[in-house]
């Protein structure tokens, strides 16, 4: 079988791990060498504004208290209010998943050639893996992930946590992985293992 040339090949990579490991960080890694990013929290973003059937949804089920003054979602207090009821949690889940992987399929059909990478948090437990030719997790230290979490926003540790722990663990996540990045260590460590795996996956 002859091998597909780099003009017309597609790789399509999952792209997942626990919150705060680093994902966007290595998103943008692959951004900077051509890739395509297609991430999932972004398109969750922009399905829960205003005038979209989704918002009307979460309104209908949550009430008026989650929203701002000017009539859009507060992500910060709904997010307090799933994460500590997993009933909520599951339900929110129910009301986006199906329109967000919806939109990531069309995404990812209209990207004919190069390297795709699916940027997705839960990709695992939403049994995405089959959109995907290849996937990797990043991991990283829980105290270091922590730590970056606290430095980028104002959850407590305990809240931290919670997000944390309502997601599959990494050790679980690793063991779908064809590849692992280790981004406990510097920016320049996480490129070089970003690096190594794009060279790997364009010579094959």
């Amino acid at each position: 079988m002859k091998r597909q040339s780099h003009s017309n090949k597609r790789i399509i990579l999952g792209l997942t791990g626990s919150f705060g490991s680093g994902k966007t960080t290595v998103a943008r890694i692959f951004q900077s060498s051509g890739a395509k990013i297609i991430d999932a929290d972004n398109i969750a973003h922009r399905v829960i504004k205003p005038k979209n059937p989704i918002y009307k949804k979460i309104i209908n089920t949550f009430g008026k208290d989650i929203l701002n003054k000017d009539r859009t979602i507060n992500r910060n207090k709904l997010a307090k209010l799933v994460f500590n009821n997993k009933e909520l949690l599951e339900s929110l889940n129910k009301i986006m998943h199906p329109e967000v992987i919806r939109i990531i399929r069309e995404k990812i059909k209209a990207v004919s050639a190069g390297i795709i990478v699916l940027d997705a948090p839960l990709l695992i437990e939403k049994g995405l893996q089959n959109l995907v030719n290849k996937l990797i997790v990043v991991t990283i230290t829980r105290e270091k992930q922590i730590e970056r979490i606290r430095q980028k926003t104002d959850l407590s540790r305990q809240d931290i946590l919670k997000r944390i722990n309502a997601q599959i663990s990494q050790n679980v996540k690793s063991r779908f992985a064809n590849f692992i990045i280790d981004n406990s260590g510097t920016i320049e460590e996480t490129k070089k293992q970003v690096m190594a795996i794009r060279r790997l996956l364009w010579k094959s």
